[in-house]
Order: structure tokens, then C-alpha cells, then sequence
């Protein structure tokens, strides 16, 4: 167990400083890939130039080293594919190393908490449980029975006697006479009523008022 403890550390150490090797080469290998198409580009205009000098020779010898430096940058590439895998097998190798870690961990974590909790135990207190709950059940079943006088009341009778109460409120209610419809409202409008003209005294009407002024002097 303890190896294991400290073995992990300088495992994911290596790793790491594997993995920052295998960049600082793949970083290499692409420096020089760069370095060589660039030859073989000049390479190529030089065969240019000497073929317009009419130097057919020179212009055949600066192909072939174009030639060259392609191989060059092809066995390269092969290197940097080839890293590039082995970059990726050993990324895959961490995290299964750390993913089997875990769950050892995990695993390790739920035995001991299974040791330290007894089956047993798990009973008498489920036990325990039922026996609280069954007593709460009886306590609140003797505090809502009646006490006293009420005690003796026979709840078939009461029920019969509501019973009749009911039928008697119901033939009442069958017995009294239907009463009738209550006339519709008469609807009054709440605005200022109309005001009637003042119609003319006729001159008959004011002589009769005249004759009562003098009479009643």
C-alpha cells in the first residue's frame, strides 16, 4: 500500500516529463522540415536561373539536391506522425492510470465505510424505529378516546338521531307554501328629472284671482 502511495507520484512525474520530451522533439523535427523546404525552394529557383543560362548541367544537379531535401522532409514527416502516436498512447495510458486510481479510491472509501457500519446494527436501530413509532400510535390513539360521560354514548343512536333530524328538516322544508316571485325592480334613472314648462294663465284664470284678492279684503 505504501509503494503504491508513493510509487504514484514519481509514475505521473515521469509521465509528464515524457510527454514535455517527446514535444520539445516533435518542436525539432518541425524546425528542420522548415528549414528544408526552404533548400529545396531555393533549390528550385537556382535549376530556374541556370536553365535560362543554358547550364543544363547545374540546373540537373540543383533537382537532385531538391530531390534530396524532399526525402528528407518526407522521413520527417514519418517521425513526427510517429511521435505524434506515441503522444497520444501515452496521454491515453495517464488517464486510465488515473481513472483506475479513482475508483481504487473510491472503491477502498466504500469498504470502510461498510466496516464501519454493522448490519446489525442497521437492524436493532430499524427496530428501535418501529418500536417509537408503534408506542406514538397507541399514546395519541388514548389521548383522542373519550373520557367521561361522553364515553357512553352509543354512536349507532347518534347517527340514527341525526338521521331523523335530517328528515324532519327536509319534510319541513317540502311542507311550507312556495312563496312568490319577487317583482322585478323598477328601474329609476338616477339623473335630473325633466322640468316641465310653466304653462300661460289664461285671462279668465286672472280675473278669478283678481275677485278673490278683493273678497278676501
Amino acid at each position: 500500500m505504501f509503494g503504491r502511495l508513493f510509487g504514484k507520484p514519481k509514475q505521473e512525474t515521469s509521465a509528464l516529463t515524457t510527454l514535455d520530451k517527446l514535444n520539445e522533439t516533435l518542436e525539432m523535427l518541425e524546425k528542420k522540415e522548415k528549414v528544408l523546404i526552404k533548400k529545396a525552394a531555393q533549390e528550385v529557383e537556382k535549376a530556374r536561373d541556370f536553365t535560362k543560362a543554358k547550364n543544363k548541367r547545374a540546373a540537373i544537379q540543383c533537382l537532385k539536391r531538391k530531390r534530396l531535401y524532399e526525402q528528407q522532409i518526407e522521413q520527417l514527416g514519418n517521425f513526427q506522425l510517429r511521435i505524434h502516436d506515441q503522444m497520444i498512447m501515452l496521454e491515453g495510458a495517464k488517464a486510465t492510470t488515473e481513472t483506475v486510481d479513482a475508483l481504487r479510491s473510491g472503491a477502498a472509501a466504500m469498504k470502510a465505510m461498510q466496516k464501519a457500519t454493522n448490519i446489525d446494527d442497521v437492524d436493532k436501530t430499524m427496530d428501535e424505529i418501529n418500536e417509537q413509532t408503534e408506542n406514538m400510535k397507541q399514546i395519541q390513539e388514548a389521548l383522542s378516546a373519550p373520557l367521561g360521560s361522553a364515553a357512553d354514548f352509543d354512536e349507532d343512536e347518534l347517527e340514527a338521531e341525526l338521521e331523523e333530524l335530517e328528515g324532519a328538516e327536509l319534510e319541513e322544508q317540502l311542507l311550507q307554501p312556495a312563496t312568490t316571485a319577487p317583482a322585478a325592480p323598477v328601474h329609476i334613472p338616477t339623473g335630473p328629472r325633466p322640468v316641465r314648462p310653466a304653462q300661460k294663465q289664461t285671462a279668465e284664470e286672472d280675473e278669478l284671482a283678481a275677485l278673490q284678492a278683493e273678497l278676501a279684503l
